[in-house]
């Protein structure tokens, strides 16, 4: 779970979150949820962050014209993010998905992961917010993986980043037992299918939303030098080969 962010310089602690795939597993049960949800000294997020969350997101896929009917909550939590959605798309279909025992008996999720969850349909957009760095590398790739399938349209994804943790989070309030990837991890494999529109939101690079240039996810600055330099007519360089991610 990741903290509110730390005005100021982030304190040093006695240890870091693992990078390896041996994470000490998380109980995702009441004490969880008390302490990072319900405790107001100790949460990491507030109704107020929640509905600005959902506000941008919508507000993104209201701006390129595209429709959303069904949402999958992969990892929903206590669900904060079903109430604003369904007051923007008042008809939406909302699924909330959980591993959490706790919760699924709480709220009624549907018990599963993102990593194999096989409902036989696909969603307009899929929410996973903080919680692909609970799964090793492996699992967290079977679940982009599976984003890819579920998805027909969009999906809003964020995770704790080893960057973030550098940089971002309130190292006091988060929780450390995770795997900790560098933001290109993800980038990388969300590449292949989806492109990127802005604030955690990818959308298929099937979908073509009409957005004036300078709407649009800037190009690093370099290509886009490099692309002005090169004359009119001229062939660009073919990418050099790469051993393919595992």
């Amino acid at each position: 779970m990741l903290g509110r962010r730390f005005a100021g310089k982030i304190r040093p602690m006695p240890r870091s979150p693992s990078r390896s795939a041996a994470a000490p597993a998380t109980a995702f049960d009441a004490a969880y949820f008390r302490r990072f949800y319900f405790d107001r000294s100790t949460r990491v997020t507030t109704a107020t962050e929640t509905r600005a969350r959902a506000r941008m997101v919508a507000a993104l896929l209201d701006r390129c014209e595209l429709p959303v009917c069904s949402v999958l909550d992969a990892g929903c939590g206590v669900g904060a993010l079903r109430a604003p959605f369904t007051r923007h798309w008042p008809r939406v279909s909302y699924t909330g998905l959980e591993s959490s025992h706790y919760l699924c008996a709480r709220y009624g999720w549907r018990k599963g992961s993102i990593a194999d969850f096989a409902p036989g349909r696909r969603y307009d957009l899929i929410v996973c917010y903080d919680v692909l760095q609970y799964l090793d590398d492996r699992a967290a790739a079977r679940a982009l993986a599976n984003l890819d399938r579920l998805a027909h349209t969009a999906i809003y994804l964020s995770a704790l980043t080893s960057e973030d943790w550098r940089d971002n989070c309130d190292q006091r309030l988060t929780d450390r037992a995770v795997h900790l990837r560098g933001a290109d991890w993800y980038r990388r494999r969300l590449a292949r299918r989806f492109r990127f529109l802005g604030c955690g939101v990818w959308i298929r690079k099937s979908v073509r939303p009409i957005l004036w240039e300078l709407e649009r996810p800037a190009a690093p600055l370099s290509r886009a030098r490099e692309s002005s330099r090169r004359a009119p007519g001229a062939r660009a360089r073919p990418p050099r080969s790469r051993r393919a991610d595992r």
